[in-house]
């Protein structure tokens, strides 16, 4: 069953990771996805594959900082696509790791304005289009760190909190109006971005992924599509009655 059939879906940072595997999946579930990032050449190849494999979709560039620039594809998507029903705001980035006494304000800064601002300017542009249409979804990545913390990135960890209550804010705020807005906290996932951390570690990838692996009941890390399918949910109108919520997604990280 295709649950998100004539469903117009964007979704930032889309070239790589969790936003790949989630276009991936809406397509595969009939949306037509807006693909969007900074990496023009990665995202284009992304919806060449989708559009290959028979989905439809569409690459814009699209830097979640530059408030100007999110609401003028914002408004051409829902312009050229009957409209805007699902937005993922997934771009982001992890930052400096540093104790917080040692975090210079740009470094915080920078993370704040990819991590929270962005999510700020994709849902105030997203609101007025699903206004307009009677509803839509909005989904949030946060992370199991804007649910608990650990001793490591401080800006990181404190721009996935700012999210997770944003997220809780705005679903009170337009619920009435049909607009509904979930935030979603994966635990370790095998992501390029997770993958570097282990490139750049002491001990190497394979036991920087193993050590990992041991912090999940489950045994081992998620992958992309472990997220992708709790986003999907989310758009779907699987997900009517949900609104406000955190879908934890974590291999029983939480719940140690």
């Amino acid at each position: 069953m295709k649950r998100l059939e004539g469903k117009t879906c964007l979704v930032t940072g889309a070239a790589h990771g969790i936003g790949k595997a989630t276009c991936k999946r809406m397509a595969d579930e009939g949306a037509f996805v807006a693909a969007t990032d900074l990496t023009d050449e990665d995202g284009q190849a992304l919806v060449d594959e989708i559009t290959a494999a028979g989905g439809k979709a569409v690459y814009h560039h699209l830097d979640v900082t530059d408030e100007s620039q999110v609401n003028s594809v914002l408004e051409t998507v829902a312009k050229e696509h009957d409209g805007l029903d699902v937005i993922v705001n997934n771009a982001g980035i992890s930052g400096v790791n540093a104790p917080t006494d040692q975090v210079k304000s740009e470094d915080w800064a920078k993370v704040m304005d990819v991590n929270v601002n962005g999510v700020f300017y994709c849902t105030r542009a997203a609101i007025p289009l699903m206004r307009k249409q009677g509803g839509g979804s909005i989904i949030n990545l946060s992370s199991i760190y804007g649910i608990i913390g650990a001793p490591d990135i401080p800006p990181y960890h404190a721009s996935k909190g700012a999210v997770r209550e944003m997220s809780k804010t705005d679903a009170i705020l337009y619920a009435r109006e049909g607009i509904r807005v979930n935030s979603v906290h994966p635990g370790f996932i095998w992501t390029p971005l997770v993958e570097q951390m282990g490139k750049e570690s002491e001990e190497g990838v394979d036991a920087f992924r193993a050590e990992l692996d041991k912090l999940h009941p489950v045994g081992h890390v998620g992958e992309p599509e472990d997220i992708a399918a709790g986003i999907a949910y989310l758009a779907s109108d699987d997900a009517k009655f949900v609104t406000g919520s955190e879908l934890v997604i974590d291999g029983g990280y939480t719940a140690q």
